[in-house]
């Protein structure tokens, strides 16, 4: 995709720029990142449990369990209904949460695939009816309806996960849409079946763990009655024997620098990867022991636990598929500030808050302008992934630097972290940043003088070569290899 059409895609999805909301001493990805968790589980668990109801209903009504049909009647019912009605309430919670923390990517996302969006919507619809509806009127129908019911409702909760499952992966590898524009070309991008096989292995892990806390619960159970149930349960659990080999094709097709993130790039990132690898091989590990021993016997407690690493599980896969699109949110097109690689050319000259017309907040409380101008850059800049005194605070990462190593990291921020876009303002500008930095280190005192002095001529003219030896382009050496220098020269051709 050539720059002056990207421009053009990104206008028509919205401003080129918005202001984000402020959470506090949280900082913004972690809103959406936690809310994410949390709805991933439960859609995920939705699906997998409408794929065990099909799956014992089908038990009871060929005479396979006589047990069946209490299980799927009671407890695990209501379980899969109450999960969906969540996943639906914290779905919205994300769209919400989304247009807060990135505007500007939710835009484009909108833009790209709006008809793909409504096709999501058609299917959750359809599976919200198709479920409600089993809940209310299932005893009532006949086992023909029931099973058709059932059906109707897993096939409609998998249709959504893999209309949603394109438009997230493309946000990695977009694929064939970066040189075509096309739609289809970036859903059906590199890592789209990797991801879905992956995600439909843990919604079945998910529906399986859940329904071994169930039936532990249902007291009027003897426990002859449990472990033939568990049994049968237990066989949702054996696909976890091909995550190992999805979880690999996965790696192969991402990005070679995204690799290198979550294979030691990154700590927290490595650190994550290895949380969710390590839950889902305890978990795949009980239950290959138990299946091999043809006993799969879990009590309550064991099932709660095992769920709690699931939990973990997806928060460190959630987490790292966020991170390894590091310094994007979607590949080659948006810097996870929002900001376009074909736009840092210009912002280095022309400044990135030039034409900022939001407001910042207690404006009164800031020494002089300079300072409110490095507010402003690290709103527009910074604010997306860090805070100033809390969590991934600037503060904290960069309280022990001197003024000059401030200046010289943030100017060559992309080769300091190179997860990190680059900076992209003007000189004047990255000064103004250090100062706020250096103000709110020194506890934010009400008389700060202007930078540079009047006898430091030098300052400026360091900045901007500092800025100028950083370059334009993402900062890892293996992006610099593969694409880093077609990037460059496409922005650079722009400018001029």
């Amino acid at each position: 995709m050539t720059s002056s059409s990207l421009l053009a895609s990104l206008q028509a999805s919205g401003s080129l720029y918005l202001p984000l909301n402020d959470f506090g001493p949280a900082m913004a990805g972690m809103v959406i990142g936690g809310l994410g968790i949390i709805h991933v589980f439960l859609a995920q668990f939705a699906i997998g449990g409408g794929m065990l109801l099909c799956y014992f209903e089908w038990l009871a009504q060929t005479g396979r369990s006589h047990h069946a049909r209490r299980f799927l009647n009671g407890y695990f019912q209501l379980l899969v209904l109450i999960s969906f009605v969540l996943g639906a309430l914290t779905g919205v919670g994300m769209w919400l949460t989304s247009i807060q923390v990135s505007p500007r990517t939710i835009g484009l996302m909108v833009d790209e695939f709006h008809w793909i969006w409504a096709i999501e919507w058609t299917f959750f619809t359809l599976e919200v009816v198709a479920g409600y509806t089993f809940y209310r009127t299932g005893k009532y129908l006949s086992d023909k309806l029931r099973l058709r019911l059932l059906i109707l409702y897993s096939l409609a909760s998998f249709g959504s996960l893999f209309w949603i499952n394109g438009i997230l992966s493309w946000q990695l590898t977009p694929g064939a849409w970066l040189d075509s524009g096309s739609v289809w070309g970036g859903f059906f991008n590199p890592s789209f079946w990797p991801s879905l096989l992956f995600r439909t292995v843990v919604s079945t892990t998910l529906g399986a763990l859940m329904a071994c806390v169930v039936i532990n619960i249902m007291g009027e159970l003897s426990q002859e009655q449990r472990q033939h149930l568990l049994h049968r349960v237990a066989h949702f659990l054996a696909p976890m024997a091909i995550m190992p080999i999805i979880g690999l094709w996965y790696l192969a097709v991402i990005p070679a620098d995204s690799r290198s993130w979550l294979l030691g790039g990154s700590i927290a990132m490595t650190l994550f990867l290895g949380l969710a690898v390590a839950s889902s091989a305890l978990i795949g590990g009980y239950a290959a022991f138990g299946l091999w021993r043809r006993r799969f016997d879990i009590n309550g407690p064991t099932a709660a636990l095992l769920v709690a690493l699931a939990l973990g599980a997806t928060a460190g896969g959630e987490f790292v598929r966020e991170g390894a699109r590091k310094p994007f949110t979607v590949r080659n097109t948006l810097y996870s500030n929002a900001i376009a690689p074909a736009e840092v050319a210009s912002l280095r000259v022309n400044g990135s808050v030039t034409d900022d017309p939001y407001p910042i907040r207690e404006r009164e409380r800031f020494a002089n302008k300079q300072l409110v101008l490095g507010a402003r850059v690290y709103r527009r800049q910074c604010s997306v992934c860090h805070t100033i005194n809390g969590a991934n605070g600037v503060l904290h990462l960069a309280g022990s630097w001197t003024p000059n190593q401030i200046r010289l990291n943030l100017a060559k921020l992309q080769h300091t972290k190179a997860f990190m876009p680059p900076f992209a303002g003007n000189a004047d500008e990255l000064e103004a940043l250090v100062q706020l930095i250096l103000w709110e280190r020194n506890e934010a005192p009400s008389q700060w003088p202007l930078s540079p002095r009047s006898d430091d001529k030098k300052l400026m003219t360091q900045l901007q070569r500092w800025l100028d030896e950083a370059g334009i382009a993402p900062g890892s050496t293996v992006y610099q290899r593969l694409v880093g220098q077609e990037i460059e020269s496409d922005t650079n051709a722009e400018a001029n």
